[in-house]
């Protein structure tokens, strides 16, 4: 009995030392895990980590961006030099190259207004508009104002048989038609009138002075604007436009015309020029407006992309459209354009 009581004593003492062995082998078992777990981590983490000699400067990415935005300056720049520069040789050259100019910028101008007008639902005739349109140029220079006439009676004529002969077509795509014509093939003849107001390079000056003045104007209305415009103009068209541009650009067609009484042939008084100044940068602006809003019911942010950086060709021309024609007018008023 001795034997057995001593027996079951050791099993029960063995039985007893088991959980403590065994709990003590799964904490050891933890630790090492956790520790293992730790430098997994650890590992990851400086795999992952850039060290510092590889980390990217703060910098490359800004200069990246910088050199694209730098290419795209470049290229806008280029474009913008060569447009102004051929606009500006062939106004200086003589009659027959601004009338080539101008066939070629209202042609251009005229496509493009028609396919903003396609985009706001509207269908004109492209054909009848473009071809009425560059034909407005050669009808001031062979037949003078008096041309005119006949040329807007046709293209009347031609947009209402297109509109008899094609069921699809409605009368506001007709006047579609013919205001794409008349608002930049007759308006842009503004220039031609001008250019042939004076003999020789006497009128290419006065003609570069109507260019010179919009461009000034818009120049000047978008460097004041975009720093110290506070009132906007027109939001729901142009959001970026302010009546402090605008005062700053008329401004600055107004200095441009203050040089036009020098030009031989020219008989204005400063006060004169100083009107056809305000007139034409007021009328600047209102084309800037006008293809603005055309763009907007398009759904459009540019006429096209024939010109990197500028957008269409209507988009460099919505100011000289109104502002050459309100100077040729105020020019013929003053009596320096013959009727």
């Amino acid at each position: 009995m001795a034997n057995d009581t001593e027996n079951i004593g050791n099993l029960e003492a063995e039985d007893a030392g088991r959980p403590r062995h065994s709990e003590q082998t799964r904490r050891s078992e933890r630790k090492a895990g956790s520790s293992a777990r730790s430098e997994r981590r650890d590992a990851r983490s400086e795999t992952t980590r850039p060290r510092k000699s590889e980390q990217p400067k703060p910098s490359s990415g800004d200069g990246e961006k910088k050199e694209r935005h730098g290419h795209s300056s470049t290229g806008r720049f280029k474009t913008g030099f060569i447009f102004s520069g051929s606009v500006l040789a062939c106004t200086l050259i003589g009659d027959i190259t601004t009338l080539i100019m101008v066939m070629v910028l209202a042609g251009f101008c005229t496509y493009e207004l028609c396919a903003l007008l396609r985009s706001d639902a509207k269908l004109p005739n492209e054909w009848i508009a473009v071809v009425a349109a560059v034909l407005y140029p050669p009808c001031y220079y062979w037949f003078g104002i008096s041309g005119f006439l006949p040329l807007t009676i046709i293209v009347c004529i031609a947009a209402l048989v297109w509109y008899v002969a094609y069921p699809r077509a409605r009368i506001t795509d007709v006047a579609g038609t013919v205001f794409s014509s008349l608002y930049t093939g007759m308006m842009l003849t503004s220039l031609v009138i001008v250019r042939m107001a004076l003999p020789g390079i006497w009128g290419g000056l006065l003609a570069t002075i109507v260019i010179f003045s919009v461009w000034t104007n818009d120049t000047m209305a978008y460097a004041w604007g975009s720093r110290l415009g506070r009132h906007r103009m027109a939001p729901r068209i142009s959001p970026k436009k302010s009546w402090e541009g605008c005062v700053a650009g008329i401004i600055g067609s107004f200095a441009i015309w203050m040089f036009a009484p020098f030009i031989p042939g020219v008989t204005l008084t400063f006060v004169d020029a100083g009107v056809i100044g305000i007139v034409s940068g007021m009328l600047a602006v209102l084309g800037d407006l006008s293809e603005s809003r055309i763009k907007r019911a398009a759904g459009k942010k540019d006429s096209g992309n024939a010109l990197p950086g500028h957008g269409g060709f209507f988009d460099r021309c919505d100011a000289l459209i109104l502002g050459s024609a309100a100077a040729a007018v105020m020019l013929l008023l003053f009596g320096i354009v013959p009727m």
